[in-house]
């Protein structure tokens, strides 16, 4: 059996993250965890990328939480513990303050870490067959601070609620209707739709979007918090823009706009 990793590639303006490790339906190592935001940070400083999707290898699961049979060796210890707390949140982190669109493509089981990473993502799109938990309740761990303030931020405290206390799978209807996901497409068409939505954000401005990102971001700070000077700032930037000018020619012209990001 082979150990997981993460691959990349790279499809004009759109490049794909995929964990891969089918023989464990995804199942997440400490060395997948680190990889995986190291090989984001990659894609970020890829100036051709505008839109990374998030995928599972196989088709049946997107990430199906930790691997468990690396508990022993990764979790046993108070060290351990803290080190995979870190690269886990390294990769949150890393996907939070993205300066590019995320879209979590889940087909199958989006179980434990699954879920934390879908719900850093900007978008979650899943097939109808796709199962979600977060089954800390049945195996004694300790579920953190940011990891429920992050849940609930999504789909609400009763939800959170549900989901944590229950432990339980829900479907990808239940998904849909707690928030934690946006859409529900068949399985057979979920990668053209998933593309198709990644090539529409990819199509408009990159300044407008990172802009949209950035304040979306603060209004889930408390109040006192947000950084308002930042997001003024930023929007300022768009319309000094090349891309704003590029835009109103195209409207008046009746064409699509070409954006550049600059």
């Amino acid at each position: 059996m082979t150990e997981g990793t993460i691959l990349s590639t790279i499809d004009g303006a759109v490049a794909t993250l995929t964990f891969h490790n089918p023989d464990r339906h995804n199942a997440m190592s400490l060395a997948m965890w680190r990889e995986a935001a190291i090989t984001l940070q990659a894609l970020a400083a890829e100036d051709a990328v505008r839109v990374v999707i998030l995928t599972g290898a196989g088709g049946k699961s997107f990430v199906s939480g930790a691997d468990i049979s690396k508990f022993e060796s990764e979790r046993s210890t108070e060290v351990g513990v803290a080190s995979y707390a870190e690269a886990t949140e390294l990769l949150a982190q890393t996907l939070l303050n993205y300066s590019k669109p995320t879209i979590a493509m889940i087909r199958g089981y989006c179980i434990g870490g699954g879920v934390n990473i879908a719900v850093c993502c900007d978008l979650r799109v899943c097939d109808e067959k796709s199962r979600f938990a977060v089954p800390a309740a049945k195996l004694g761990l300790g579920y953190g601070y940011v990891h429920i303030q992050r849940l609930q931020d999504l789909v609400g405290p009763q939800f959170a609620l549900e989901i944590l206390l229950t432990a339980r799978q829900f479907d990808a209807g239940e998904a849909k209707q707690m928030g934690l996901v946006n859409r529900i497409v068949a399985d057979a068409e979920i990668e053209t739709y998933v593309r198709g939505v990644a090539d529409t954000i990819a199509a408009n401005a990159p300044l407008t979007i990172r802009t949209a990102k950035r304040i979306v971001r603060e209004l889930l700070e408390d109040a006192g918090d947000r950084d308002l000077g930042a997001c003024e700032l930023l929007v300022r930037q768009c319309f000094e823009s090349e891309d704003y000018q590029e835009g109103r020619r195209a409207f008046m012209e009746k064409r699509k706009p070409v954006f550049k990001g600059s």
